[in-house]
């Protein structure tokens, strides 16, 4: 049995709508919030980490909260299945050229306890999404894209081709054993990029700027507000463009898809545009 948690996330319903899975009756649904059919898995509720009978896990992050929170998340998750005999772990983390941004922590920290548990595992090093990219770095009503890139690019990913793959690894476990991909875009984006797809134009702001605007809106928790601009930043500094990534990974998502990846570029514009 293949058990996906996370099912109602952004990258969940697009992992367990997958066409692969359509004929599958060894999936099963797990979610805080379970639909007829589907699995109650809540990370913070460890008497529902239940994986009894469960072959592979694909364990999709818990989200954007504090470290500790995280943490303790991505524990009780290996730690049950440790203990119901699950065979292979697959989870999704963060980039390897992350490790400047603030959320990286609780990425590395499972990675760490995943190599010291007893389970069989694989790590989905995921690049920053698209969609991501189109929120953050949206143009004004004016077509001014302002967010503070400076001259920096990212090797943004679209959502779908991250599902895809996580499907297709989860599908065909044994073969990826001990293995961590780099799923980072073949092709980086910098304002001008941006601008340029959406017929706006590119004038960047400073950190300065941006950190008063996002706390100014009210609308970001506590945490969030240097989440967001440490991104802003790695972006700015020139961390998260793929070339941080070994040369042997930056190909591992069109190996693991068979194709060639969706333009991120592409993904940005649709967002935007609505």
């Amino acid at each position: 049995m293949l058990l996906i948690t996370g099912a109602a996330g952004a990258l969940g319903r697009l992992v367990t709508s997958s066409p692969l899975l359509a004929d599958r009756s060894d999936v099963v649904v797990g979610t805080r919030s379970p639909a007829p059919g589907q699995r109650r898995v809540d990370f913070d509720d460890p008497q529902s980490l239940d994986f009894s009978g469960v072959h592979t896990l694909l364990m999709i992050s818990a989200g954007a909260a504090e470290d500790d929170v995280v943490t303790a998340r991505h524990e009780a998750v290996i730690s049950a299945a440790e203990k119901a005999g699950v065979r292979h772990l697959v989870y999704t983390s963060l980039s390897g050229d992350g490790d400047h941004l603030t959320y990286a922590l609780a990425h590395r920290w499972t990675e760490r306890r995943l190599r010291a548990s007893s389970l069989e595992w694989t790590v989905l090093r995921n690049g920053l999404y698209a969609e991501f990219l189109a929120a953050v770095a949206a143009p004004g009503p004016d077509g001014t894209i302002a967010a503070p890139l400076g001259e920096g690019r990212l090797a943004a990913v679209a959502r779908a081709d991250l599902a895809e793959a996580a499907v297709r690894v989860a599908l065909e476990p044994a073969a990826h054993a001990g293995r961590t991909y780099e799923l980072v875009g073949e092709v980086a984006l910098g304002g001008a990029e941006l601008a340029a797809a959406v017929g706006g134009t590119y004038e960047p702001g400073t950190l300065e700027a941006t950190r008063a605007a996002i706390a100014g809106a009210g609308q970001a928790l506590p945490f969030q507000v240097p989440m967001l601009l440490s991104t802003y930043s790695a972006i700015q500094g020139g961390f998260l463009d793929g070339s941080g990534v070994a040369d042997t990974s930056r190909g591992d998502l069109r190996r693991l898809l068979g194709r060639e990846p969706r333009a991120a570029i592409e993904v940005y514009a649709e967002v935007v545009r609505g």
